[in-house]
């Protein structure tokens, strides 16, 4: 069942072409519970170790679930970066190691009371995309596809333009009985 979506939602971070994907699961319209969600998940996990690809639940609730596909080596390197890790350290990131960063920003989610837009980075945007987002309060772009761009148009179109061809070749070689294990580089 998480196959469809993670093809459908995530298919430029299993070609690596990306650090990591972010979806909203409806699971209730596929008629399942969240148990079902998280066995599917570890069952997914387990596939995807070696890989070099996780998968999280980063918030959960009564019909849906918020779910987070990522390439751990590509996120320990993208907040290593020196004006990531800087960023993330202003906005109250004590560290930058995956599994602490990851933990802060699920608290985040479920707090209600703001959203926690430094998630940007944990999906590999251009930290100035991210920055400009946070400032402009999401107005003021330059264009907007995956993400709202402040940046470098140019090139974040060229991206946009590579992910939605890789969304189209991963979801007919899926539909024609491609495995996902196959269609997923490894790390």
């Amino acid at each position: 069942m998480v196959e469809k979506y993670l093809i459908e939602w995530c298919s430029s971070t299993l070609a690596s072409l990306k650090t990591a994907s972010l979806f909203n699961w409806h699971y209730v319209h596929d008629n399942i519970t969240l148990e079902q969600v998280k066995s599917s998940i570890d069952e997914m996990n387990e596939k995807f170790k070696e890989k070099g690809i996780q998968i999280e639940i980063l918030r959960e609730e009564e019909t849906w679930a918020l779910i987070y596909v990522y390439r751990v080596k590509k996120l320990e390197e993208d907040l290593k970066k020196n004006e990531v890790s800087k960023f993330l350290r202003e906005n109250g990131y004590k560290e930058t190691c995956v599994n602490y960063a990851i933990s802060l920003l699920k608290k985040r989610l479920m707090d209600l009371k703001a959203f926690p837009h430094e998630i940007g980075v944990f999906l590999g945007y251009p930290i100035e995309d991210v920055i400009g987002f946070i400032n402009n309060k999401g107005c003021n772009f330059k264009c907007c596809g995956y993400w709202k761009v402040y940046g470098d148009k140019e090139k974040a179109i060229k991206e946009f333009a590579r992910y939605d061809k890789c969304r189209m070749i991963y979801t007919k070689l899926w539909n024609q009985g491609r495995s996902i294990l196959k269609l997923t580089v490894a790390a």
